[in-house]
């Protein structure tokens, strides 16, 4: 009996190893790295240039970040208003995108392909097409449709009756998504365009499981579309909108090149974007605002590992 238990584990040995090398060598070069003077380029001071346990600084880098770097707590803050925005707009969307094409209509097939397609194209691809093309001023659609309900709202005008109502409309001004008040939503809207559609396929897949026989019994009892969604669909999506929360907050955290490309971080951080900023010269900064992230990581994946367990014992 032992031997059957034994041989298995020898098996997973090296595995495993390889796997806590992984995991482990990363995590304490960081946490070492946070507790030195590491500065890739300093002429007043070049020893720090070597991560050298002379250069130690103990709690320093930790304080320079919570209580001396202008953006970390405006870096927190927007990471959360960025992942917590986008998980509200994409389990919506995805809710009410599923439960629409769930029904049978003609080219029901084409529909759900185009859906997930968006899926598939690369976030710098994503970004580059949105705030170009779509959201830019001027030359994107954004503009484009701010100067035409402008050049319709100058022609009525000119109509008998109604031209004196238009006559006081202000000129519309079209938004610039790069600005820093509002690059922000940017992200948020070419993000959740991205994922929706994951949310989308988890979400259609689990209605093909649901029980028609309960819907048919509401029905027959005069419960309406909403009260059947609320009381039926609801709690049998329950585990898949835990589990979309789950995945996508892990991927969202870690935003990058949409903040890139959108504002340079004018304005509009996160922290691995203030990380990034930091690792570009100061490493033991870098690296203690490292361990923050990994810290706020585990925070939120804590909290959404006992919704998710609690949704499957329910």
């Amino acid at each position: 009996m032992s031997t059957k238990r034994t041989l298995p584990r020898l098996l997973q040995t090296p595995a495993v190893l390889l796997l806590l090398v992984w995991m482990l060598v990363p995590l304490s070069m960081t946490l070492y790295f946070s507790f030195i003077r590491y500065v890739l380029n300093s002429s007043r001071r070049p020893e720090w240039t070597t991560p050298s346990i002379s250069n130690w600084r103990g709690l320093g880098n930790y304080e320079y970040v919570l209580f001396n770097a202008k953006d970390f707590w405006f870096a927190v803050s927007n990471s959360l208003f960025i992942v917590g925005s986008i998980l509200v707009l994409t389990v919506t969307f995805g809710l009410a995108i599923a439960v629409l094409i769930n029904k049978s209509f003609p080219g029901r097939g084409i529909v759900r392909v185009l859906l997930i397609s968006p899926f598939f194209v690369m976030p710098a691809v994503n970004a580059v097409l949105w705030i170009n093309m779509i959201l830019d001023p001027v030359l994107g659609l954004n503009g484009l449709a701010v100067a035409g309900i402008n050049d319709l709202i100058v022609g009525l005008k000119d109509v008998p009756l109604l031209g004196g109502f238009f006559a006081l409309w202000p000129e519309i001004e079209p938004i610039s998504f790069r600005a820093t008040q509002t690059s922000a939503y940017a992200v948020i809207i070419m993000v959740t365009w991205q994922w929706t559609p994951f949310a989308v396929l988890i979400f259609m897949t689990s209605l093909q499981s649901e029980d028609q026989q309960q819907k048919e019994a509401a029905v027959l009892d005069g419960a309406n579309a909403w009260s059947q969604f609320r009381n039926l669909t609801i709690p049998h999506l329950a585990r898949p909108i835990a589990i979309v929360i789950m995945i996508q907050s892990i991927f969202h955290l870690s935003l990058y090149a949409e903040i890139e490309i959108v504002s340079r971080g004018n304005g509009n951080k996160n922290l691995p974007y203030l990380i990034g900023e930091f690792a570009s010269n100061n490493i033991g900064a870098a690296s203690a605002a490292g361990i923050f992230a990994v810290i706020l990581a585990n925070i939120v994946a804590f909290f959404l590992l006992r919704m998710i367990g609690k949704s499957l014992m329910d």
